[in-house]
């Protein structure tokens, strides 16, 4: 375990923000975690515990201890004829353990490639795209409490999953130490390439697998995703929202082009759609901006702080209100 002091949060945030927390503690087993709460030290303290930080804006300087995992290792706990399951540490980088069920062929996460932070995070963020969620693959998550350092295994169903959310981004006492996935095997496992682009952009003379899979999604997310080392973001900066039927008809009516995906007796509509018609596609504000190829993300231009992107957050939310009447809400989590 190692404890920095005025440490630069740069590496630790996709929006290439640099801020400084006071203090910086990264632990590598889930015993050091346990010890470390016993001190004390998170009752005296303003603290926060992070991953890659690919969903945080941070606002300014951060004025106390900042957690971070280093938890290492995947395992197969449990390997039959059909599927895998494997038990992986938080730090683990997501897309790493990606390729890892890829090479082993491993089916389950493939569509969730490219996709940036550590695995802890996937189950906290409940992460997820083109068609997949981290709670279809989820089958447990372990824990240990900020509080008491009490430790807790959370079957899936009690991970109250939802659109971007868990228990864990509500209760953040919860410090996530191991998620273990169910993998399946092929052939008992269905390839979900509905949802995008994916099936008319894989390659129509090849036979279809997991790693022509992935690297099709990578594919597509590169087209309209920037690197976060070339162009600082966080991916999607706001949730789709949902809105009733009754609210939907009144827009269609207005709007008869307007994009719908119907979730049990409500109408989801894309925020990027929102985004791009209140104008703000490619527009920038001093020194954050909106990716010219996906309004859906935010952008450090060069330089920009987390209140200009905040501000910018601000103006797009109002904007969209004004000529929709729609509220959308930042996926990404903001840091005081």
């Amino acid at each position: 375990m190692r404890i920095e002091h005025n440490f630069s949060l740069l590496p630790y945030n996709t929006f290439g923000l640099n801020v400084c927390c006071r203090q910086f503690c990264e632990y590598d087993t889930a015993s050091e975690l346990e010890n470390l709460i016993k001190s004390g030290i998170l009752e005296s303290t303003l603290w926060l515990h992070t991953g890659g930080g690919s969903n945080l804006l941070f606002l300014s300087d951060y004025d106390g201890l900042i957690l971070h995992s280093g938890i290492k290792g995947i395992e197969i706990l449990e390997d039959t004829e059909k599927d895998c399951t494997v038990r992986v540490g938080a730090g683990e980088i997501w897309d790493d353990f990606v390729v890892w069920c890829v090479d082993r062929e491993l089916g389950g996460v493939e569509n969730l490639s490219s996709i940036p932070g550590e695995a802890g995070a996937s189950a906290v963020q409940n992460i997820g795209a083109y068609g997949v969620e981290a709670k279809d693959v989820i089958e447990r998550v372990e824990t240990i409490s900020a509080k008491d350092a009490s430790r807790h295994i959370f079957k899936n169903e009690e991970c109250r999953f939802a659109y971007r959310n868990s228990i864990f981004k509500s209760d953040n006492s919860l410090i996530v130490t191991h998620v273990v996935f169910r993998l399946k095997k092929l052939p008992f496992y269905s390839y979900n390439l509905e949802y995008g682009r994916i099936r008319e952009a894989l390659p129509p003379s090849q036979e279809i697998n997991l790693s022509k899979i992935r690297e099709t999604v990578i594919a597509i997310r590169d087209e309209k995703l920037p690197d976060p080392k070339v162009l600082g973001n966080a991916g999607s900066f706001f949730k789709n929202p949902v809105v009733s039927n009754e609210k939907f008809s009144q827009l269609q009516e207005k709007y008869p082009s307007m994009p719908h995906y119907p979730v049990e007796e409500v109408e989801k509509i894309p925020a990027a759609w929102l985004i791009e018609q209140s104008g703000w596609k490619g527009k920038s504000y001093r020194q954050a901006g909106v990716y010219d190829k996906q309004a859906l993300v935010l952008v450090n231009r060069g330089g920009a702080t987390g209140e200009e992107i905040w501000e910018l957050a601000n103006l797009i939310q109002n904007s969209v209100m004004e000529k929709f009447g729609v509220k959308i809400e930042p996926e990404v989590k903001m840091v005081f």
